[in-house]
């Protein structure tokens, strides 16, 4: 499996480069697709565990999920306006799949280049992480969420509050919104925690996926940068210093979108434990 989503990745982006289709206007989600599936196998290679192959019914509600929770920030590009997309199917129906798909790859790819991140820190520094079978995180008591909240809360109404021109600048609060505002909710619920860990003096989740946004990042504006649909940013602020189609002060919010992809993700999935009583079947985000 290793080798089959190291090929899907080089056939796409080479097909793409020729402009051969149906890569060169798919790319984004086929090159995807392989990353998973290659990050995946090198995970369940290293620690005989993996999202895919050991908790496959969670890893589709993770793919599932990671659509609506992607429409969120299209939602808020509606008042910030700092990307739009070109080259897409006029179909509208192939064109909404097109979406779907593309939108369905986005926690995996941050949840599994975390693990992925994990097992070479592992090999490479030490143990670097601890996966599903580890023992858990000390209890800490998670303090009153209501503060950071509120700050999480006011980031995120910032773009619409302000003049369509001033939102146009407010993306930063956006990337780092949802950490205030659902962290420390995700500990007073029981779940698990950036801040917790913090608390715990346990860093290895928040490096793997500050470390995945940078890889992740990395990816999407790379084979995003030669396909037919693509993206392209309108972003304010040092726009004409690019590397591939992203500003040079866009990479900086990959790694706070990593973090928010964990905090996001961990919060519905603790609204579902709570309804449905089976937080032991869940697997580890990022470690």
């Amino acid at each position: 499996m290793i080798w089959i989503g190291l090929a899907i990745m080089i056939v796409s982006e080479t097909a793409t480069l020729l402009h051969v289709e149906p890569f060169w206007s798919w790319n984004t989600p086929i090159a995807w697709t392989g990353f998973i599936i290659f990050a995946d196998s090198i995970v369940y290679r290293a620690r005989g565990d993996s999202w895919i192959r050991c908790a496959p019914g969670e890893f589709v509600l993770l793919a599932l999920t990671s659509i609506p929770l992607w429409l969120v920030f299209e939602w808020f590009n509606l008042y910030i306006r700092n990307w739009h997309y070109t080259g897409l199917p006029e179909n509208f129906w192939l064109r909404h799949f097109g979406y779907a798909w593309a939108f369905a790859t986005i926690w995996p790819a941050i949840f599994e280049g975390a693990e992925l991140i994990g097992v070479v820190r592992a090999r490479w520094v030490g143990r670097a992480g601890w996966d599903r079978h580890d023992s858990l995180v000390p209890p800490v008591h998670p303090g009153r969420p209501a503060l950071p909240a509120l700050v999480g809360s006011a980031m995120l109404a910032s773009p619409l509050l302000v003049s369509p021109d001033t939102a146009r600048y407010l993306a930063a609060p956006v990337w780092l919104g949802f950490i205030f505002l659902l962290d420390p909710i995700n500990a007073r619920l029981g779940g698990d925690s950036l801040i917790a860990e913090w608390r715990a003096r346990r860093f290895d989740r928040t490096i793997n996926l500050v470390l995945s946004g940078v890889l992740c990042g990395m990816l999407w504006e790379f084979w995003n940068y030669w396909a037919h649909a693509k993206w392209h940013y309108t972003v304010p602020i040092m726009e004409n210093l690019k590397i591939f189609e992203m500003p040079l002060p866009g990479y900086f919010g990959f790694s706070p979108f990593a973090l928010e992809c964990f905090t996001m993700y961990e919060f519905l999935r603790r609204v579902v434990v709570r309804t449905a009583s089976r937080t032991a079947s869940l697997r580890s985000i990022g470690v």
